[in-house]
């Protein structure tokens, strides 16, 4: 099972050059050449800090009545959480290019709570050109509190997702799916435990 390292800082001004870099997300269901996708994240004694940047030509971001409709339209970048691989429950973090998130908790297989949010959790994001970025924290007692993190353990389930989404010439949105690991599905599915790694706190 792949593993990441998130290594532990001390300081409240978070220096990303001191985390360790993932960058092998793929487009396991198409031959297309996959953009650049670097995720890094650090943790301190309260919180776990995380952030995606990203390369995009096209950034689709379309309007919606609410975050929900936002963001299952947009390109994003997205983390699922879970206490084992039962995935019973397994909680969901869906973040845009220009902050929205749509934050929910499910069980497998796709039973979604869409009223779940993230206690405490802590988003900005930034577009500058042909590249954007998201950036968060999440409380680690939120982490605790969920079962994610264990009393005992500094490993947790995690799953590393973007969403890369581009215009045809028609108008018309052509949705790509990147994990960070292939779960060797025959269709795009991030819902199932073959897409999850190990997080280590270190």
């Amino acid at each position: 099972m792949k593993r990441y390292r998130v290594r532990h800082t001390s300081s409240s001004a978070l220096d990303w050059s001191m985390a360790e870099s993932l960058t092998d997300f793929s487009f396991p269901w198409e031959e297309n050449a996959a953009p650049f996708t670097e995720f890094r994240a650090l943790w301190d004694e309260r919180h776990l800090h995380f952030r995606f940047d990203c390369h995009d030509d096209d950034i689709v971001l379309p309007d919606g009545a609410d975050a929900k409709e936002r963001v299952l339209g947009s390109d994003r970048v997205e983390i699922f959480l879970s206490p084992d691989l039962s995935l019973k429950p397994y909680f969901c973090l869906e973040m845009s290019p220009r902050g929205d998130v749509l934050d929910y908790e499910a069980h497998f297989y796709r039973e979604m709570n869409w009223d779940w949010r993230c206690a405490g959790l802590s988003l900005s994001a930034e577009m500058m050109g042909n590249r954007y970025t998201v950036t968060g924290s999440i409380p680690l007692d939120t982490l605790r509190t969920l079962q994610v993190l264990k009393a005992d353990s500094r490993e947790f389930y995690a799953g590393l997702y973007r969403a890369e989404f581009s215009h045809r010439p028609d108008g018309s949105v052509q949705s790509g799916w990147m994990p960070w690991v292939n779960p060797q599905t025959e269709r795009p599915d991030f819902h199932v435990p073959a897409s999850f790694g190990i997080l280590e706190l270190v």
